[in-house]
């Protein structure tokens, strides 16, 4: 199997390497006046791999698009390995959508359970979400390209939040954009029909969810919310789709936003 992005992290391995926290999530210095005007910025070869990222992301994710993918890989046909096997795949890949990191994402597995250890030594299922949540990616060591595997997530089939990343630069050649029905604010589902009714965009997360449903897992609902919409930021860091929200979904938030 080719190796994906195969990078010499070793400086960011060191235990004095940090990134303060009001950083994280920081698109600011993405946009496209800065990214052409700031060829000396340190962090230039991420900058323009995020941005592109999403703007592939953002023209390409429609209904009819996940619809395909759905399709491929709901079949689950592809592999059969253990969480370990999978987990020693991600050495391979470094996430292209994320700011924040540089890194296999086998390293961010291994500090996410560990900081929820930390914080929730007694919820084991907690330890073992973090550690599995992104688990998905693999999809990108099957030929699928980062932008429909990696990413901030959103429902397709409606008009497209305003807290995505990018939103207002990078939808312009969508399929959907003027949709008459996709584009509006309901566009093909009913007020409060619950996200479990949505159709996401593509990527890891709603990925691992289906192949852990399809293998029957014990995690429990919480974990399940957390693993599907981690990545779905316009929800629940943006505060849009609330009006698709279920009284469930407005209960899970919390779980979601704890584990983010």
């Amino acid at each position: 199997m080719e190796p994906v992005l195969i990078l010499d992290p070793s400086e960011h391995y060191r235990p004095d390497f940090r990134k303060d926290i009001e950083n994280f999530r920081n698109y600011e210095d993405f946009d496209d006046k800065n990214s052409k005007e700031n060829d000396t910025h340190p962090n230039r070869h991420i900058i323009d791999r995020v941005r592109r990222t999403y703007l592939d992301m953002h023209t390409s994710q429609c209904v009819d698009f996940v619809k395909a993918k759905r399709e491929k890989w709901l079949k689950f046909n592809k592999c059969q390995m253990t969480v370990m096997e999978a987990m020693e795949l991600l050495n391979q890949l470094v996430d292209e959508s994320d700011p924040d990191i540089d890194l296999p994402n086998i390293m961010h597995a291994f500090q996410t359970a560990e900081r929820i250890r930390e914080a929730y030594p007694d919820h084991d299922w907690f330890h073992l979400t973090g550690f599995i949540h992104d688990l998905g990616k693999v999809m990108a060591l099957w030929g699928e390209p980062q932008w429909c595997v990696v990413g901030d997530t959103f429902p397709v089939g409606c008009a497209f939040g305003e807290s995505i990343v990018y939103q207002s630069s990078t939808f312009g050649k969508n399929p959907d954009l003027h949709h008459p029905i996709y584009s509006t604010k309901n566009g093909m589902y009913q007020e409060h029909c619950g996200l479990e009714n949505v159709f996401m965009s593509w990527g890891h997360d709603e990925y691992l969810y289906h192949v852990l449903k399809h293998n029957n897992t014990r995690l429990p609902e919480e974990a399940l919310y957390m693993i599907r919409f981690h990545s779905f930021y316009p929800w629940h860091h943006g505060r849009d789709y609330m009006h698709l929200c279920s009284e469930k979904d407005t209960r899970m938030l919390p779980y979601v936003l704890e584990f983010k």
